[in-house]
């Protein structure tokens, strides 16, 4: 099974393990449970509003909120708002529940929650609803050159 992420990483080289699973819910929860790995390093990949038509990719644990005044911050805009579902799966070009951060349709700026990277190894969307990739995430962070900044309430 390929999707355009799981083509991403190849061409950079990537390691990574795809895990597929029966997608019967949204949410990094089920994921989690389905494919027993633990939720605090099942990553959610979360598509924001930082300004008007400006958007950005939030990679958090699936166990902890997105603050969205601290990710304001990051941006130096007033505030941030979620992105409603039509406008993430155009700019991403994937289905909300399969969001991945690699291969998306429009180059996205990437900010990482800083605590992901205490661990040595996390699983995330691989594009498509029922299949995660597990990977290290600073393998994130050198093939997307995402931003790593603390953005958890």
């Amino acid at each position: 099974m390929t999707t355009r992420a799981i083509s991403y990483l190849k061409r950079n080289d990537v390691d990574f393990k795809a895990i597929k699973y029966d997608h019967l819910e949204k949410g990094a929860e089920f994921a989690a449970r389905a494919t027993e790995f633990p939720l605090e390093r099942t990553i959610k990949t979360l598509v924001v509003e930082v300004g008007k038509k400006k958007y950005c990719l939030a990679l958090l644990p699936g166990d902890r909120q997105l603050d969205l005044k601290k990710l304001a911050h990051v941006f130096s805009t007033k505030r941030a708002s979620m992105a409603d579902a039509v406008s993430a799966e155009r700019l991403t070009g994937y289905r909300v529940g399969g969001i991945s951060p690699f291969g998306t349709r429009q180059p996205v700026p990437i900010i990482m929650e800083k605590t992901i990277l205490k661990y040595s190894d996390i699983q995330i969307n691989a594009g498509q609803r029922g299949l995660m990739l597990k990977m290290n995430p600073q393998d994130i962070v050198k093939s997307t050159s995402c931003q790593v900044a603390e953005i958890l309430r």
